[in-house]
């Protein structure tokens, strides 16, 4: 059994998707980034990759290689099933921002990890949080996430 934790964060831009958990939210800033700037889908790759000592997201998936670019983090997060054998046993994470409200987009962005993942969507457990206007979360300046996951290899 292994354990890894992530955190990502990213600022708001305009004229760009909100996208998170692989589900595009409707509000009127996106995340800005290389790829689609998911934090959340960020935060759980990075805990995996944590788990199995290979490094962080950015050694994997630099942000130099213009292929990457605006690419979808369920991709990259596919990308990393392949390194290496492993069985997810569950994900647990956080995602932390004042606005958008997330409670209704939760189950699909479960699903969709639960997919890429090959897991039940019951060892995927996704909150979200403010920080009751503090800090750049609570000025709504961007999004940030948090993620745990335990696997075994």
């Amino acid at each position: 059994m292994r354990i890894g934790i992530g955190f990502d964060a990213h600022r708001f831009i305009r004229n760009r998707k909100l996208i998170l958990g692989g589900v595009v939210i409707p509000y009127e800033l996106g995340l800005d980034g290389h790829s689609d700037a998911d934090v959340l889908v960020h935060a759980i790759m990075d805990a995996i990759v944590g788990a199995l000592c290979i490094g962080d997201k950015g050694k994997l998936f630099p942000d130099t290689d213009m292929n990457l670019k605006d690419i979808s983090s369920l991709v990259l997060l596919e990308r990393i099933m392949q390194i290496r054998s492993f069985k997810i046993i569950n994900v647990d994470s956080v995602l932390i921002c004042q606005e958008p409200k997330m409670q209704i987009y939760i189950e699909e962005m479960r699903s969709n990890i639960a997919a890429i993942l090959k897991t039940n969507v019951e060892n995927i457990s996704v909150k979200a949080t403010t920080t009751e206007y503090m800090g750049f979360t609570g000025r709504k300046e961007g999004i940030s996430a948090i993620a745990s996951v335990l696997l075994e290899i």
